[in-house]
């Protein structure tokens, strides 16, 4: 009935991907694990996987025997591993310390403005977070282990950019 409608929405164009694992076969590991924070912050940051995944070990680590939250017992009770996956409050500060900055593209009750498709992401280095997931874009190029972007219609909460 209202098909005529359609010339007038874009169609939705998903930012181009590359299969991108941040230097995970090559450190050693393998099978699958929780660790896009790991990958994403390797490819962005130029880094390699293995110094990034001790010192996000460590950051949990330290977290778990400092605080007293519950975020810390579970650290504690699942250990302190990136590979069982890692949470903002640990992995925030390691980013800007890496020489990132943190761009929110979300507020609450504000609903999504930003999705990962071509076009609404700047250029450069960046960590986006997304709904239960990091990853790396580099100049509008998805850089992961699968493409996130769900067809361009991935909401982006937030991301860090290289300064």
């Amino acid at each position: 009935m209202f098909g005529f409608l359609k010339q007038f929405l874009s169609p939705l164009h998903s930012a181009r991907f590359e299969w991108n694992d941040g230097g995970r076969l090559a450190a050693g590991f393998q099978g699958g694990a929780g660790d896009c924070v790991v990958r994403a912050i390797a490819i962005a940051a130029n880094l390699p996987y293995l110094t990034v995944y001790e010192d996000l070990r460590e950051a949990n680590a330290s977290y778990a025997a400092n605080k007293k939250n519950r975020l810390a017992r579970s650290l504690n009770a699942r250990g302190s591993s990136p590979r069982n996956g890692n949470h903002r409050d640990v992995f925030h500060d390691y980013i800007l310390k890496q020489g990132f900055a943190w761009v929110p593209t979300m507020q609450v009750g504000g609903g999504c403005q930003v999705h990962l498709r071509a076009g609404e992401l700047p250029e450069g280095k960046l960590i986006v977070r997304l709904s239960k997931h990091l990853t790396a874009v580099i100049d509008g190029v998805i850089q992961d282990t699968h493409d996130p972007s769900r067809g361009g219609k991935r909401c982006v909460y937030g991301y860090y950019i290289k300064q």
